[in-house]
């Protein structure tokens, strides 16, 4: 159980990140360029005070998580659906939101992953079922067409941990856990136009620290000693590129040493069309969903 201290840091970062959330959604246009829509979001997150618990994601289409650009280019399109998802922490509490940006088409999709969420932020009380949670999030999504992604989940939430604990499904998994008063939550609905199913794709250049152990490569030991002011949450490649050696040779050798792990993009199997929805939630008898626009 959160302290009354600890719940205002989480709070806080609640207001930073919806903040954020919105002032990015309000910049995905056609032809506005991803790498600096990224930047710019995580410079008003800490403009605000906090602290980017995971670089800002913005996949597009059939890649449902785990993109994040790397360098100028890349430019939004006529047609995408864009999933703009961002994690803020406050001393290490830590609130995770994310929203679905139309830019052609695709209305009814986002809006399946919006009901969903909404739906099941009103079933959240402690005693509820996990399954519960994932029937009411796929009755939603499915009643307007679409399938819930069946292989992603919501999380729990602790400090300086993004996932932990149990996970919250997007469909009745048959999970008889129960969310328990004063535990943080994700919920995060995905629906999708294909089959329903995502799979691991190319490497996405977000790294965590999986290990803390000792690696021969003085390089290496660099890299390290910089990654430590992240607490063991993700970072994208591009935030340690202050180095004149090759970052990209000293991070193959931290991952194949098992002391970094790297994520893969998920992409939609059939390569189906994908929308996300997603707030955190403190579980109580009036649970506070702690992403929510004020």
């Amino acid at each position: 159980m959160l302290e009354k201290e600890e719940i205002e840091k989480l709070k806080r970062a609640g207001r930073i990140a919806a903040e954020s959330l919105d002032f990015g959604r309000s910049l995905i246009k056609i032809s506005a360029d991803l790498f600096l829509v990224c930047q710019r979001i995580e410079a008003k997150a800490k403009e605000l005070g906090g602290e980017l618990a995971f670089p800002v994601n913005i996949s597009i289409n059939d890649i449902a998580a785990h993109y994040t650009p790397m360098q100028e280019g890349e430019l939004f399109k006529d047609g995408d659906v864009v999933k703009l998802d961002l994690g803020v922490h406050v001393e290490g509490y830590i609130a995770d939101t994310a929203c679905t940006v139309d830019l052609g088409g695709n209305k009814e999709l986002v809006r399946a992953s919006e009901k969903a969420l909404a739906n099941a932020i009103r079933a959240i009380k402690p005693g509820v079922m996990l399954c519960e949670i994932g029937g009411i999030i796929e009755e939603a999504i499915l009643d307007l067409g679409f399938k819930p992604i069946r292989n992603l989940s919501g999380h729990a939430i602790e400090r300086y941990s993004l996932h932990t604990g149990l996970t919250v499904p997007n469909f009745d998994n048959k999970d008889k856990n129960i969310l328990e008063d004063g535990m943080v939550v994700a919920i995060e609905p995905f629906a999708t136009n294909g089959a329903g199913l995502i799979k691991d794709f190319k490497p996405s250049g977000i790294f965590r620290q999986e290990q803390e152990r000792n690696t021969r490569d003085i390089f290496a030991r660099k890299v390290l000693d910089e990654i430590k002011k992240f607490h063991g949450l993700p970072f994208a490649k591009h935030w340690i590129n202050k180095f004149s050696f090759n970052i990209d040779r000293v991070l193959a050798i931290l991952e194949r040493e098992g002391i970094l792990y790297q994520y893969n993009l998920l992409k939609e199997i059939n390569n189906g069309l994908v929308s996300q929805a997603e707030h955190t939630v403190l579980v109580g008898e009036k649970s506070l969903v702690i992403t929510k626009s004020i």
